[in-house]
């Protein structure tokens, strides 16, 4: 073995470890993440309206000076504070752990908006948009609904924002770390302005001949009450979901509408047959041209068109007494129970067995509430009927204020059969002996007649 080269070795060794350990701290400066936001393309809406607002969220934290320093130093005795406008320190040389985040590093930013005292819903909840490095930004869209009562002006929406950042990390050993994080919270203000609008307010709703399963039509006067003059303005009905009130004229074109300026339209509009004897909604607009020359449309009004029960009918004369194997004309008396008038309605009658038919269809005319007509019809009667009461079938087709063709529901006409009165034995010759007895009588008379002569 060379000893005298493992001693040069020992020598080499021993001459490194007394050299001081070659490090370099950084002492950069920052006031950690500093956060702004604004509100990308337009910050300006109208009542009524579903809007949904872009918002640029910022970190525009820097460091702004980094010095550096070479020498032996205790790795324990290196700590950062990132205080905020407050210099801080950061060790890095041989046998340190390195840092995974910056003071500049706004984590898990989190953000919210309110509508403070401005005339809208935010539809949209707190959004977590995750870590936002320095100098780096994040778009966020949310959704909100300017009332339709909102009036002109400018509003501050509050938007809060929540995020964690490194505020100081100390190594306290080779292999340890300590990190302490702070968590913000900060609000900012965003601007937003509602344009001058046309608003609607339904002031009367009169409904003509609005019933179940019919059309009719529908007046209403409408007032602008808005700040805003339309140009151009339409007023369109729209249906309300599944509303059975089904606009089937729905755009009245008014011209220029005021503020403050007041109209009245008519629609023609069909009931469908689910509907009931209740109000249900429908909604009105103004599609019009604003002051900047663009076509927009109001805020819709809601309001209740009252509809009225289904169109009825009734028999009101006596039941009917019919003989077995009998041909009867019949005469049957309908009533409209209903509230609206029937146009050319006419009555049918469905003739079952024992029955026969040949004309079962009557012209009833028009037929205003209350109003009562006869209908008559030619049956049959089978000579095997049993003495019994039926019900035979009757439905009345008429046609309501659009001139659309309706009918009625079923109802009934009650026939009784009874047995016939017709004479047995004897009896059935009686009327023939009588009238041979006046024949004879009258041949007697003139032939006596002619004697005296």
């Amino acid at each position: 073995m060379n000893y005298s080269r493992c001693a040069l070795i020992f020598l080499a060794l021993l001459l490194c470890c007394s050299i001081p350990v070659m490090g370099v701290t950084t002492y950069p400066i920052s006031d950690g993440p500093q956060m702004s936001a604004a509100i990308s393309g337009t910050n300006e809406f109208s009542p009524g309206q579903d809007a949904v607002i872009s918002v640029i969220v910022q970190n525009r934290g820097l460091n702004t000076l980094e010095s550096s320093w070479a020498g032996g130093s205790d790795p324990a005795a290196a700590v950062t504070r990132p205080d905020l406008s407050t210099e801080y320190e950061v060790w890095q040389g041989s046998g340190t752990i390195p840092r995974d985040d910056v003071p500049t590093t706004a984590k898990l930013v989190t953000i919210a908006l309110s509508p403070g005292d401005a005339p809208i819903d935010v539809t949209t909840g707190p959004q977590n948009i995750g870590d936002l490095a320095s100098q780096t930004t994040a778009t966020v869209r949310i959704g909100t609904k300017i009332t339709s009562d909102a009036t002109e002006g400018e509003y501050t929406l509050p938007l809060a924002l929540q995020y964690t950042y490194l505020a100081a990390s100390s190594q306290q050993a080779a292999d340890v770390l300590q990190s302490d994080y702070q968590r913000v919270n900060v609000t900012l203000p965003l601007t937003i302005k509602i344009k001058p609008s046309v608003k609607i307010d339904v002031l009367d709703v009169v409904p003509e001949n609005l019933s179940v399963g019919t059309g009719g039509y529908l007046n209403l006067t409408i007032k602008n009450t808005g700040f805003d003059d339309g140009k151009k303005a339409t007023v369109r009905l729209i249906r309300n979901g599944n509303s059975p009130v089904i606009p089937t004229d729905s755009n009245v074109y008014i011209g220029d509408f005021p503020q403050d300026g007041t109209v009245t339209c008519r629609y023609k509009v069909a009931i469908s047959d689910d509907a009931e004897n209740q109000t249900y909604p429908v909604d009105v607009v103004v599609s019009y041209e604003n002051l900047d020359g663009d076509m927009v449309t109001s805020a819709s009004d809601t309001v209740g068109v009252p509809v009225l029960g289904k169109l009825t009918f009734a028999i009101v004369s006596d039941p009917i007494s019919v003989t077995p194997g009998s041909s009867n004309v019949i005469a049957v008396q309908y009533r409209n129970t209903g509230t609206q008038t029937a146009y050319n309605a006419q009555a049918r009658l469905s003739v079952v067995d024992p029955f026969t038919s040949s004309d079962n269809s009557a012209y009833l005319g028009d037929l205003k509430p209350g109003d009562t007509a006869t209908a008559y019809f030619s049956i049959n009667t089978d000579s095997a009927a049993p003495a019994q009461d039926h019900a035979l079938d009757t439905e009345v087709r008429f046609r309501d204020a659009l001139d659309n063709s309706q009918i009625s529901d079923t109802f009934k006409v009650d026939i009784r059969v009874v047995p016939s009165s017709q004479p047995t034995g004897i009896a059935v010759f009686l009327p023939i002996l009588l009238l041979a007895v006046i024949a004879i009588g009258a041949g007697y008379y003139l032939l006596v007649m002619r004697k005296k002569k």
